[in-house]
């Protein structure tokens, strides 16, 4: 099992614990989320857009009256991304959702999943479901409950960086 400071081909000893283990972390988010780059990419979306259109589909909104709020759309992402118009915009383009004003208050745009946005979900359901098999599945339920909490303790303390 290679060890993080051999994959960085790092020579010194990390700076702490604490260094290793959120380095630890980084690189597995991005050894993790390469897999599902690539399985996004033959469906022509993001991992972003896919989460758009998961919290869509979760939330049931088709219609107008169902519809989110884009500013919640961007507080449910796994990942923050710091445009979200710009991303509403590409997926609205491809057809996979549409977004429309409210009638009482015309500040408000709400996002809703299209049938287009429904299939490409529904056709990606299984995949994910097997990918993430395939790359957590070895841990088992012990140790993936175990690591679920430990992230969730870590993530718990959102500690700000002092200016």
């Amino acid at each position: 099992m290679p060890h993080l400071k051999d994959e960085l081909k790092k020579r010194k000893a990390f700076d702490s614990l604490e260094q290793e283990a959120f380095l630890s972390v980084l690189r597995t988010c991005s050894v993790l989320a390469e897999g599902a780059d690539e399985l996004f990419e033959r469906f022509g979306i993001s991992a972003t857009q896919y989460n758009v259109l998961r919290i869509l589909r979760g939330a049931g909104a088709v219609t107008m009256e169902e519809g989110i709020k884009c500013g919640d759309i961007a507080d449910r992402m796994v990942s923050r991304d710091p445009d979200i118009t710009r991303l509403l915009d590409r997926l609205e383009q491809r057809g996979l959702i549409t977004r429309a004003r409210g009638a009482e208050d015309r500040r408000v745009v709400r996002g809703m999943i299209t049938p287009a946005g429904l299939k490409i979900l529904k056709e990606l359901d299984g995949p994910v479901v097997e990918l993430h098999k395939r790359q957590l599945g070895h841990l088992g339920v012990r140790r993936l409950r175990e690591l679920i909490g430990l992230l969730e303790l870590a993530r718990d303390a959102k500690v700000k960086v002092k200016s």
